[in-house]
């Protein structure tokens, strides 16, 4: 049986098996220039530099698979005046470019809105949008729908 090498997984943390939760955490500490070398790394972390070699390659943080991608956002969104304003200003602060809107017409008080947002020029996380997101007064539910290039 052939790998398949471009098929990627959405995976909870608490699911990784330990060595590739350590080479994350690695990974994360060279690149953010905590710890210059590979060796200094891994030792911080208690693991192997076979065990980081083998798993470099193919642990990311969600975040950066989603950077330079479109995203489609779901929200909910209590009907008030000024609410969709206020979202999409919020979004366009973490340089984020809206590419497309849909809203429902507001039933029992809310409004389901659908947007899709180009990530590649923001300056922050996409958790970060969404945790922004949610804290909106208006907002009742908001949840990543969808990605793609």
């Amino acid at each position: 049986m052939r790998k398949r090498m471009d098929q990627f997984y959405l995976v909870r943390e608490d699911m990784l098996p330990e060595a590739m939760l350590k080479t994350a955490e690695a990974k994360r500490m060279l690149e953010s220039g905590e710890l210059d070398k590979i060796n200094e790394a891994v030792k911080k972390v208690d693991l192997s530099r076979s065990a980081f070699y083998k798993y470099k390659d193919g642990i990311f943080p969600f975040q950066t698979m989603v950077k330079e991608k479109i995203i489609t956002l779901g929200i909910q969104l209590e009907d008030r005046s000024g609410t969709l304003s206020k979202l999409l200003s919020l979004i366009a602060q973490t340089g984020a470019n809206v590419l497309t809107i849909n809203q429902t017409i507001p039933l029992q008080g809310r409004a389901a809105i659908t947007i899709s947002i180009e990530t590649a020029a923001m300056n922050s996380e996409i958790t970060v949008l969404l945790n922004k997101i949610e804290q909106l007064d208006s907002v009742v539910k908001v949840e990543i729908i969808g990605s793609g290039t």
